[in-house]
């Protein structure tokens, strides 16, 4: 059986919404900073939680581009109010 570059690069983080490290990361480099802001932009971590710190793990204490709005003194969640 021949292993695609898809299934190998398909590693789930939250298995009840099928959320993979990949789509945490995108979400992270749009500007997702905390595991609620995860949960807000995927629903990931809402529904058992055991993902939780793994979204942590992937987050790391790196820079935040929210963080650096909020310090700003511009909007953060703009992007999230137009989505809803």
């Amino acid at each position: 059986m021949e292993t695609t570059c898809r299934e190998v690069d398909r590693v789930y983080v939250c298995s009840c919404f099928g959320i993979t490290e990949q789509q945490v990361k995108q979400h992270a480099d749009g500007g997702a900073c905390t595991p609620r802001q995860i949960a807000s932009a995927c629903k990931a971590g809402t529904d058992c939680g055991s993902c939780v710190r793994r979204i942590q793990a992937l987050l790391g204490r790196g820079s935040c581009p929210r963080r650096e709005l909020a310090d700003r003194g511009e909007p953060v969640l703009a992007e999230l109010e137009d989505a809803a």
